[in-house]
């Protein structure tokens, strides 16, 4: 008798999900990165955490700056620069202005995959030596002032409200061409403060030539659509990463025609004149005048 078919699967497999992802393993044995939980599974904003998976997977030594994650993700300057202060703010990057021994000044970038970890412990042992974070000192360990510092500073009740700080007067220059900006853009209204802020970058660009119509146009062009902070915020984000545009080129002035030679009727020397006729030694002396009639 012939055996009965049947289309039905014979068992369920065991331990499959009903619903939900099914992971399909493979044990990787090169060129993977290993991610914390932790951070793989942070709440926010997606930006962030692949920024950070990014960053996570590149060797040591590569550059990190806002420009170069710019050109590898497709996201701009607004949403890259916003990912590396939420990363900064949890504790996983850091960003450290240190002094060269020629003078100059750079920024390092440490990525920590915990945050709080000690950059001195370095995984790759082929790596650069890293420097010890700052520490802060104790109270126990803090100079005790003096009794003439003691008497400078003032004590405040708490009740009493703290004077701001007087910042210093900015170039009029500059605060102008700020407050022009909302004519470009009515979203660009800053307060008093934030243009004293923004002044001193300002005054740096026109001192290099660059005139105040360049100025607004370098700052308002391409603005994202709706902000997603501050305009002040946005302005000094450009100042300090824009280049500087090129100034406008020096219009020299013309040249005047330079009179073709001629062939004095006089001495028959040859001088620059636009017409014919005598040269300037005949005319004085009063030779080669026509014959009179």
């Amino acid at each position: 008798m012939a055996d009965s078919q049947s289309n039905a699967l014979l068992r369920a497999d065991a331990g499959a999900p009903t619903s939900g992802v099914i992971h399909v393993r493979t044990r990787l044995t090169a060129d993977f990165t290993v991610i914390a939980n932790a951070l793989a599974q942070r709440r926010g904003s997606a930006v962030t955490i692949g920024v950070a998976v990014y960053i996570a997977s590149l060797p040591t030594g590569t550059l990190v700056s806002i420009a170069a994650l710019c050109g590898h993700f497709t996201e701009g300057e607004i949403l890259i620069s916003r990912a590396l202060r939420e990363l900064e703010t949890a504790g996983y990057l850091e960003r450290r202005r240190e002094r060269l021994p020629t003078g100059q000044i750079r920024t390092r970038t440490y990525f920590y995959d915990v945050p709080g970890g000690d950059p001195r412990t370095d995984p790759d042992p082929e790596g650069p030596p890293k420097p010890p974070r700052p520490r802060k000192p104790s109270a126990a360990e803090r100079p005790a002032p003096s009794s003439a510092a003691a008497q400078a500073t003032p004590v405040l009740a708490p009740d009493q409200p703290v004077e701001p700080v007087a910042l210093a007067d900015p170039d009029p220059r500059a605060v102008a061409v700020l407050a022009s900006l909302r004519r470009v853009d009515p979203r660009l209204v800053l307060s008093e403060r934030e243009a004293a802020r923004l002044a001193p970058a300002v005054t740096a660009w026109l001192a290099a030539g660059v005139s105040p119509s360049q100025i607004r146009t370098s700052l308002t062009a391409g603005l994202p659509d709706p902000f997603l902070t501050r305009p002040v915020g946005i302005l000094a984000f450009r100042l300090r990463e824009t280049p500087l545009p090129a100034p406008p080129p020096v219009s020299l002035p013309a040249r005047p025609a330079v009179p073709p030679f001629q062939t004095c009727d006089g001495c028959e020397r040859a001088f620059r004149a636009p017409e014919p006729g005598r040269c300037r030694d005949c005319r004085r002396h009063g030779r080669g005048l026509p014959a009179a009639a």
